[in-house]
């Protein structure tokens, strides 16, 4: 009997290894185009464009747990998936991505990879002392946002809404200050958006693809900036929001549309480029839409919830609007504005190339076939391609916006965490997750990335 092609066991393959390549051929004309530029121009101001980062091959402590981490999950990660009892293999997954976070991180040192970077000069720790009283510091909050302003903030501070800030702040209250405990928080708290992303698969589409997309998750090349970036935090924040709002239009429980609200709201007030995550929340209202005609409470309840963390804030003395149209001024001041958007406006996309890997380039290319053709596919593909589609929708509005031009690597991880979820629609799975670790461990040991 003759044995089925390579191609007849596995349909679709050749165009999944085409998009991985012109993913990669996209990161390479970054990698050249930006470096004539930074050596001509001067514009970029990063070191390796596209990625603000400096090359520095290395190893450190934390080389031997972050390879271990990485045979471990490409060799056993999709059956150990397809077997464990649901809630075990929710913690499994968190548990792994923080050993592969934590050695990623450890490859840099413990002072540099970890304790270290949100201790400087632009970085959150480094204002604590202004904020001994919140809501004055909250009312002050606009008057140093521009660089003209006396003792403006540094630029993430000034970057952000003052709930970022004020993580921090109430972590040095209860004793977990400086930059060590804000490095762990960062990890431990951001490698919990792989948990709620399966959630909210397992809840909208089903849970065969929610234990696919598991060992995607969690041996993300992403995780190299998860650890340690307040943007990790934010990316689980915004990561269940949406897990809320999935159980809750799926016929759980109405209260987690409440807490959906009020994880919402948080995540408007941690960063202003993740009101975009609206566009997610509305993929799942779509998704559960039956739900929500039956139990309209559900958006009345969210609606509330978001309106929580904005009342707050408002009330203590800031603006949100206000405090983003002096951003944008600064923005424009800074490097925002000599920064070319010809270049950023792709170049950023090979940025999120190096953080969601190969095989995410393909599993998109999957998404989007499942969705050209979403009436004649299974439904739980067509919900799982939907959310897909919607987190790089959103992310593609953030790119053309011009307001985050370079070091999306890290802006971007709350998206990128969505992407990841396209490797359930993947065959040979064991092969893409080679092709994911060998890219997150070449990224970290050959170059020193900033933030």
């Amino acid at each position: 009997m003759t044995q089925p092609s390579l191609r007849d066991r596995y349909p679709g393959l050749r165009a999944d290894l085409c998009a991985a390549l012109a993913a990669a051929l996209l990161v390479l004309v970054a990698v050249l185009v930006g470096r004539h530029i930074q050596d001509t121009y001067r514009t970029l101001f990063v070191h390796w464009p596209p990625l603000f980062a400096d090359w520095d091959p290395h190893v450190g402590p934390g080389t031997p747990a972050a390879v271990v981490v990485a045979v471990a999950v490409a060799a056993y990660g999709p059956s150990v998936a397809a077997r464990l009892p649901w809630r075990g293999l929710l913690l499994a997954a968190w548990a792994t991505a923080l050993a592969w976070t934590w050695s990623l991180a450890l490859v840099d040192g413990w002072q540099r990879g970890v304790a270290g970077r949100l201790t400087t000069r632009n970085e959150y720790l480094t204002v604590i002392g202004r904020f001994h009283d919140i809501p004055a510091a909250l009312r002050d909050f606009t008057h140093h946002i521009v660089s003209a302003s006396p003792e403006r903030w540094p630029a993430h501070i000034a970057g952000h809404p003052p709930a970022a800030t004020v993580t921090f702040v109430l972590l040095d209250r209860i004793g977990l200050g400086g930059g060590g405990w804000a490095g762990a928080w960062c990890i431990t708290v951001g490698t919990t958006a792989c948990a709620a992303v399966l959630v909210t698969v397992r809840a909208l589409a089903d849970e065969r693809l929610a234990r696919r997309a598991a060992p995607f998750l969690v041996l993300a090349p992403a995780a190299v900036w998860v650890g340690a970036s307040a943007d990790g935090y934010f990316a689980a924040v915004a990561a269940w929001f949406v897990a809320l709002l999935a159980l809750a239009v799926t016929g759980r429980s109405v209260a987690w549309a409440a807490g959906s609200g009020l994880l919402f709201g948080l995540t408007c007030y941690l960063s202003y480029g993740l009101t975009l995550f609206a566009l997610i929340g509305l993929a799942v209202l779509v998704a559960g839409r039956r739900r929500v005609r039956e139990r309209p409470v559900l958006l009345a309840l969210f609606l509330a919830g978001a309106a929580v963390v904005p009342l707050v804030f408002t009330l203590a003395g800031f603006d949100w609007w206000e405090a983003y149209r002096l951003l944008v001024t600064r923005y424009y001041e800074g490097v925002g504005g000599t920064r070319p958007y010809g270049y950023w406006v792709w170049a950023n996309l090979a940025c999120t190339v190096l953080m969601t890997g190969p095989a995410t380039a393909a599993g998109l290319r999957r998404a989007g076939a499942v969705l050209a053709r979403r009436r004649t596919t299974p439904p739980a593909q067509a919900r799982l391609a939907l959310l897909v589609g919607a987190a790089l929708l959103a992310l593609l509005i953030a790119d053309v916006s011009g307001m985050s031009k370079a070091e999306t690597e890290r802006i971007w991880l709350p998206f990128a965490m969505w992407l990841l979820a396209a490797g359930a629609l993947l065959p040979r799975q064991r092969a893409w997750l080679v092709a994911q670790a060998v890219l997150a461990l070449l990224l970290n040991h050959l170059l020193f990335t900033g933030w």
